[in-house]
């Protein structure tokens, strides 16, 4: 009979006639027998069938689980360490961009830099108020203003901003001759292609000076001539487009070698 040795200091032992190993235990003990020396053996109750059954489990299964666990928490560790230093190094950047925040804390110093920005694009919008510059998106807008500009009781401020295309200004002039409208002030800004056109304008008709009904019209109005002129020259330029596209789709198939053959050659 091997060695034995049990995780309970109470186990009951029952005379079995003609058995020698015959066994009696209690419900939750285990019993534990050397089977080599790599492995352990482990006898646990089985409380269905009634009876001790064995449950081996090698020693070397084990000590890779081991070593694998110990791997993973060093790599954790060591990636922990890397995030670590690339935020400190960010942090430091952040510091001799800002001044005054070599001592500060995490949470003082972006509280800082957040204040920074909104102050240094504060700045940014006062400094280009005066400039004209044209936008990367084709925009019109159109804006009535009552403060006397140019000795004017009522004026109109309009804008069109778009690539820069042969004719726009001419179809530009004859919408705002349509309106009858005068023109107290023209700009034109150029930038990479892009252009941007800012009319003053004031109605001809003395009338029309304080009549807010007329104002709202005649603002719709230059609103959708502007609109209209901006849409004309996107769709050419989309017609342009895909005309160039289909050229060069025939331009392709014209160099395509013949394939055709008669049905004795083929077969």
């Amino acid at each position: 009979m091997e060695p034995c040795s049990w995780n309970s200091t109470r186990v009951q032992v029952s005379d079995f006639e003609g058995m020698s190993d015959g066994f009696l235990v209690n419900t939750g003990l285990q019993a534990k027998t050397r089977t080599g020396p790599s492995s352990t053996s482990s006898l646990v109750l089985d409380n269905e069938r009634g009876e001790l059954v064995e449950a081996t489990v090698r020693m070397e299964r084990k000590g890779v689980a081991a070593e694998r666990s110990i791997a993973a928490l060093k790599n954790h560790s060591e990636a922990e360490k890397k995030r670590r230093a690339r935020i400190n190094a960010h942090l430091d950047t952040l510091r001799s961009l800002v001044p005054g925040t070599r001592k500060m804390d995490k949470a003082s110093l972006l509280a800082e830099v957040i204040a920074h920005l909104k102050e240094l694009k504060r700045q940014a919008t006062e400094a280009s108020e005066g400039l004209l510059m044209p936008l990367d998106i084709d925009e019109v807008r159109v804006e009535q203003q009552e403060d006397g500009l140019l000795s004017a009781p009522y004026v109109i401020r309009a804008s069109i901003c778009c690539d820069c295309k042969p004719g726009i200004l001419s179809d530009l002039r004859q919408a705002l001759d349509a309106l009858h409208l005068i023109i107290m002030k023209a700009e034109i800004a150029t930038l990479e292609g892009r252009m941007k056109n800012v009319f003053v304008m004031s109605s001809c008709k003395e009338g029309d000076s304080g009549d807010a009904k007329v104002h709202q019209f005649l603002a719709g109005s230059i609103h959708q001539a502007f609109r209209s002129i901006l849409d004309k020259f996107s769709a050419s330029q989309e017609f342009l487009l895909k005309s160039t596209l289909s050229n060069k789709r025939r331009r392709v198939d014209s160099f395509k070698p013949s394939l055709s053959s008669s049905s004795g050659d083929l077969w």
